[in-house]
């Protein structure tokens, strides 16, 4: 809980120094963020019970809510906004590098999400975790850290490797409602779980996970439509390839009409006017 209210207090301290800035910050930023920490941090509270819909709450607030009330925080433009140019160089690096981009592909966030799920119900995992507590928090990082950038990848503002479509997201998205739902009724059912629980605790677990479930990703979809701005980054490169490859013309100033007649030919085309061509550096991230 100390890491939690040092991370908010950093994070209202970069805000506040962000607003006095010209571009400002906007305030539901700071305020989601802020709502994620809380939601953390009852997330990682001590259970008093080890039933299993106590545990389903808890892994929902952890890998589904909290993930996404952080991720619309923005806490990546808070940090390339205020810190120093000695971490921000490293982080966009970090951002740019093949790693990155593998790591946030919506097919292994995806197989991240659901398949740690489907690990966790559908195997032996569930009771090591019981027996192990490394192995406890092991799933705990994981279902925090996937959820996070699942959150990122579909709807979050902060700047990060290459996304796709919003067509692209929306599916994903619907994939893992789907992947979710299937989870939560083989847990009704009772059918290839390996968890050591009653069958109404599993029944009740499984509804949780059903229907809340479902609430945080018509949330995270109402993110996605809210965060979502039309990419004219396309266009905007070829119009400004065109103009590149267009001449500018030049006319001669007064002082360069003493000039010979032979330095004149080297500089003037057949019209009697100056002739470049703009080039402008390609800096996409």
């Amino acid at each position: 809980m100390t890491a939690l209210v040092f991370a908010g207090v950093i994070y209202i301290v970069a805000a506040q120094r962000c607003r006095r800035q010209p571009r400002g910050w906007n305030h539901w930023h700071t305020a989601s963020f802020i709502v994620g920490l809380i939601v953390l941090g009852l997330a990682l509270q001590p259970s008093t019970s080890d039933a299993f819909p106590d545990h389903m709450l808890g892994h929902l607030l952890l890998g589904m809510y909290a993930p996404l009330a952080l991720a619309l925080g923005a806490p990546m433009t808070l940090v390339l906004r205020t810190a120093p140019v000695s971490v921000t160089k490293p982080l966009v690096h970090l951002l740019r590098s093949r790693p990155a981009r593998i790591t946030t592909h919506p097919a292994v966030l995806l197989a991240a999400t659901i398949g740690g799920l489907a690990a966790l119900y559908f195997t032996p995992l569930f009771a090591l975790t019981e027996r192990h507590e490394a192995f406890h928090m092991v799933v705990h990082v994981h279902f925090f850290v996937s959820g996070y950038l699942f959150a990122w990848m579909i709807a979050g503002p902060d700047p990060g490797p290459e996304r796709p479509s919003v067509h692209t997201r929306l599916a994903v998205l619907g994939l893992a409602i789907l992947g979710h739902a299937v989870i939560a009724q083989l847990l009704y059912a009772g059918l290839f779980v390996r968890v050591g629980a009653p069958l109404d605790e599993l029944r009740a677990g499984g509804t949780l996970m059903y229907y809340w479930g479902d609430i945080a990703e018509i949330l995270l979809a109402l993110a996605l439509l809210l965060t979502w701005r039309p990419d004219h980054r396309g266009k905007a490169t070829g119009q400004r390839r065109r103009r590149d490859r267009e001449p500018v013309v030049i006319r001669p100033s007064r002082s360069e009409i003493g000039l010979s007649t032979s330095s004149r030919s080297d500089l003037l085309d057949g019209t009697g006017q100056y002739t470049a061509h703009r080039v402008s550096p390609d800096l996409g991230l």
